[in-house]
């Protein structure tokens, strides 16, 4: 995999407006192809779903790409690194989809997923380097 753009996202949606406005398209280059799969699969899966959507004027801005400077910011975030999203579901619930990918955790829509965070109103999931499956609360 390289070079992965999504199918369903736009550069905006995935990272901060700052991020977007110094790198435009070469923002790409800082997400990893295995999150941007992941993001896809999902969609697919479980149709409409938004990360960021400040470019319409919305209130989300860092549920995908973290920097320094942005709030909720942590050197050490996956987030920081590229490897999380932080979805939220048009037609069903992050709990829904926690639960199919702990009962499913090999089906190919969750196959780069290696940890989740529990109890929150959105599903926050990660392609860390650690053993699957991790899970963890805020």
């Amino acid at each position: 995999m390289s070079n992965y753009k999504c199918n369903h996202f736009a550069i905006h949606e995935l990272v901060p407006e700052s991020v977007f406005e110094a790198r435009g398209e070469k923002a790409w280059e800082l997400l990893d192809d295995r999150m941007l799969i992941t993001l896809d699969r999902l969609r697919d899966r479980y149709g409409k779903m938004t990360i960021n959507n400040w470019y319409w004027g919305g209130s989300r801005e860092f549920s995908g790409l973290r920097v320094f400077g942005c709030p909720y910011f942590s050197p050490y975030s996956q987030h920081t690194f590229g490897r999380a999203a932080d979805p939220v579901f048009a037609e069903t619930t992050a709990e829904q989809v926690r639960q199919d990918f702990l009962n499913n955790p090999d089906d190919e829509c969750f196959e780069y997923i290696n940890s989740i965070e529990l109890g929150v109103s959105w599903f926050h999931f990660d392609t860390r380097n650690c053993t699957r499956i991790k899970t963890y609360t805020p």
